[in-house]
């Protein structure tokens, strides 16, 4: 599978409208070559560079395996499947390091599921949908940026 973004390259730094100083939008991202076993596809969005541990901004899950994109702030469809970010909000949170901290790496992975309805409880975080979504899991595709305030 292929993750890619047309408002940034893999391993370059995300947008300040993506982020919390700017519009806090979800990027706009597309995928391809999605396995013709997949059922589901889960959406999840990461920061490993977090001071407390990884920082989860974004879980979407239940995707069918037929959409191949979202579009700029996609996060706003309320009929999406979304969980709990770290921010305690359901959808996006964008990038939001502490001041002076350096750059982080924000991780976009997109998982193909070998099951259709993820068995997750309503309000779920992002946490609980990527642990149930890794039992499931027969692709990865990942994309990271960068932001640094």
């Amino acid at each position: 599978m292929k993750l890619v973004s047309s408002a940034f390259a893999d391993g370059a730094a995300v947008p300040r409208r993506y982020t919390c100083d700017g519009e806090n939008l979800s990027p706009p991202l597309r995928w391809s070559d999605v396995p013709e076993g997949a059922r589901s596809l889960v959406l999840l969005c990461d920061d490993p560079d977090a001071p407390g541990g990884t920082w989860r901004h974004w879980a979407v899950y239940d995707i069918p395996p037929a959409v191949t994109e979202f579009t700029v702030n996609a996060a706003h469809n309320t009929k999406m499947k979304q969980a709990v970010n770290d921010f305690r909000k359901v959808g996006y949170g964008g990038p939001c390091p502490p001041h002076g901290h350096g750059p982080h790496h924000y991780h976009f992975r997109l998982l193909a599921l070998s099951m259709e309805d993820l068995p997750v409880k309503a309000n779920a975080s992002c946490r609980d949908v990527e642990r149930e979504a890794r039992k499931h899991t027969i692709a990865e595709a990942v994309l990271v940026g960068w932001y640094e305030r």
